[in-house]
């Protein structure tokens, strides 16, 4: 089993930046691919970035979002900048046990949810 903590939301005016965290469980967290995706009130859940085991990350489609990990601490952070009110979401931390190809995950792929941390940009 692998459990996922995110931690880091809040309110924030739009322009600034946070960053999200995520504990992870699990001896073999370095072999995941880690990924946050976020959900806005009536929307889908949708991917934003994602990081392999390999430190291979997908290109951020929003150019504002950075992920990292850190093996050592069992970590995954998103650092966003320059935030926007349509950036309001909750953000999800998900893993996958396998290596993800391509720019645009899938939330099916995904095999473990942290329970979200909510983002609010006002304008």
């Amino acid at each position: 089993q692998v459990q996922l903590v995110e931690s880091g939301g809040g309110l924030v005016q739009a322009g600034g930046s946070l960053r999200l965290s995520c504990a992870a469980s699990g001896r073999a967290f370095s072999s995941y691919a880690m990924g946050w995706f976020r959900q806005a009130p009536g929307k889908e859940r949708e991917f934003v970035v994602g990081i392999n085991w390999s430190g291979d990350y997908t290109d951020s489609a929003k150019g504002r979002f950075t992920i990292s990990r850190d093996n050592v601490k069992n970590m995954v952070y998103l650092q966003m900048n320059s935030l926007k009110p349509e950036d309001t979401a909750v953000y999800y931390c998900a893993a996958s046990l396998n290596y993800r190809a391509g720019n645009n995950w899938s939330r099916y792929d995904m095999d473990y949810w942290g329970k979200g941390t909510l983002v609010t940009v006002s304008s």
